[in-house]
């Protein structure tokens, strides 16, 4: 907490402050702020540490004396004394000596005057009175300068203002080689020696076709039936349950099947009759007697099996229906409608400059393939419904450009450079593939070269020269397919530009 007082110090009042720890110059400015008596006396604590340096003593002592009252110390401090000493601040060592004692009046600092050197004043006046010098009032000289002046704004303009445009028009030739081509499925990549990527491309057709059925054939009407007799062939009973199998020993192998259950008695020779029906209908099923001899199945190890009568009652009609001749007629129709098809789709989706090995069109797989009737069906007209895949391949352009483009830089002229980026590949001979999946041919690569023109020679050449005479230079010392263009602007200025980047060079 911070301790004002005010005393009545002999005959003038005088603002006491005690001073703690914690103020620094801010605060104790602000408290000096608020004395309105003529002197204001600081004093320090006796065990406290107050941080003000000398240069706050000396900012404190002008506020105190912006303020109109005068600034003293009580301190033992040696050091806080020796910094009020310095700057003239009455320190003492008690509030009591600073009653008893008179404080001694402020210094105030006083500046000498120096009257002005009489001399010096007279010498700038002559320095100012002073007129141009004599060689400049002649009017020849004058004239001269400004001569000079105009001349120098000229050279200017003649530097910077002219501008001029050289069209240049160089020889150009063609440049042509003929590359033998090897394409195979197992290259990667293009290589200068004439190899490229055979490239495959699939695609997938479909379709139908409809014949008038031009076969006969026959319709199974019933099934022969009958009675066969099986025999025990072990001392056990066994068991024949309807839907048995068994079937004649000839190569046609004609199947009939039990319609009943039936259990053949324990004892080897033990019979048993059951009746059958044949599996398939029609004439096959008629067999004469002795004709079934086998069982399928587990079965045939413990019976014997045979008929002892005809198996008789098979029948069928006659009819119309698609024979072998007619799926094929109708396969190899459609497969020419698909193959037409596939043609025109592959040509579709080839690229320009493309080149499609024709003799490896083929047929990649059948995807499906289903007749109408179904074989054996009785019908007078057969639809074929088919899905094909078809390949190809091909050497595509971007190849074939690649492969040019190294073996005509190979063979690039000297002095020459490409007009552009465009290049021609032309097939000289067909395609032809061999046995290794390889296929041979061979092209033409070409493309337009023209003469390279040293821009910096030019301008060389030509700066600062007449436009007649700069044409004629142009058309000596270049090889040039025509004669060269100079626009000069404006278009009266005769020569030209002398600057270099006032010149530019166009070639086409």
């Amino acid at each position: 907490m911070h301790c004002f007082a005010s005393y009545n110090l002999g005959c003038m009042k005088t603002q006491i402050i005690t001073l703690e720890s914690h103020d620094d110059l801010i605060s104790v400015r602000d408290r000096l702020s608020w004395a309105k008596t003529p002197r204001i006396l600081l004093v320090w604590p006796k065990y406290e540490k107050v941080t003000l340096r000398q240069v706050d003593l000396k900012v404190l002592q002008r506020h105190a004396l912006s303020l109109g009252a005068e600034l003293g110390l009580v301190t033992r401090a040696r050091r806080v004394r020796e910094d009020a000493s310095a700057l003239g601040i009455p320190v003492f060592v008690s509030t009591g000596q600073a009653q008893r004692l008179a404080w001694p009046k402020p210094r105030r600092r006083t500046w000498p005057r120096h009257a002005p050197r009489k001399d010096l004043l007279d010498r700038r006046r002559e320095q100012a009175r002073a007129g141009e010098a004599a060689w400049r009032a002649y009017p020849s000289v004058r004239v001269g300068s400004f001569a000079v002046g105009v001349l120098s704004v000229l050279v200017l303009v003649a530097l910077f203002i002219p501008r001029a445009q050289v069209t240049l028009q160089p020889e150009s030739k063609v440049q042509s080689v003929v590359l033998p081509v090897s394409a195979s499925p197992s290259v990667e990549s293009v290589f200068i020696t004439g190899s490229i990527p055979a490239r495959e491309l699939r695609t997938v057709v479909e379709g139908e076709q409809t014949i008038t059925v031009t076969g006969e054939g026959t319709i199974p009407q019933s099934k022969a039936k009958g009675v066969v007799l099986f025999r025990n062939l072990t001392q056990l009973a066994v068991t024949v349950p309807a839907g048995t199998v068994i079937h004649s020993g000839d190569p046609e192998h004609v199947r009939f099947v039990t319609t009943r259950d039936g259990v053949v008695d324990a004892g080897v020779g033990e019979t048993l009759e059951l009746p059958v029906e044949a599996i398939e209908g029609g004439l096959a099923g008629n067999l004469e007697a002795e004709a079934v001899n086998a069982i399928e199945g587990r079965l045939g190890l413990v019976l014997s099996v045979t008929n002892p009568e005809p198996l008789k009652g098979g029948r069928e009609l006659a009819s119309v229906q698609a024979s072998d001749a007619d799926r094929k007629r109708a396969k190899n129709l459609l497969m020419k409608s698909l193959e037409s098809d596939a043609r025109e789709q592959l040509a579709n989706e080839i690229s320009p400059g493309d080149i499609v090995f024709e003799d490896t069109f083929a047929v990649s797989q059948i995807l499906s393939e289903a007749y109408d009737p179904p074989a054996g069906a009785v019908g007078t007209t057969l639809t074929l419904t088919m899905q094909v895949e078809y390949s190809v391949l091909y050497a595509s352009a971007s190849d074939l450009t690649e492969l040019a483009l190294l073996a005509l830089n190979a063979s690039l002229p000297s002095g020459f450079a490409p007009a552009s980026n465009a290049i021609t590949v032309k097939p000289v001979t067909q395609p032809l593939s061999s046995e290794n999946g390889s296929t041979r041919w061979t092209v033409r690569a070409e493309r337009k070269l023209v003469q390279q023109i040293n821009v910096a020679q030019v301008t060389q050449m030509i700066q600062g020269v007449g436009s007649q005479n700069a044409q004629t230079q142009l058309e000596k010392n270049f090889p040039l397919a025509g004669s060269p263009e100079i626009d000069l602007s404006p278009s009266w200025w005769p020569w030209v530009p002398i600057v270099p980047f006032r010149i530019s060079v166009v070639t086409k």
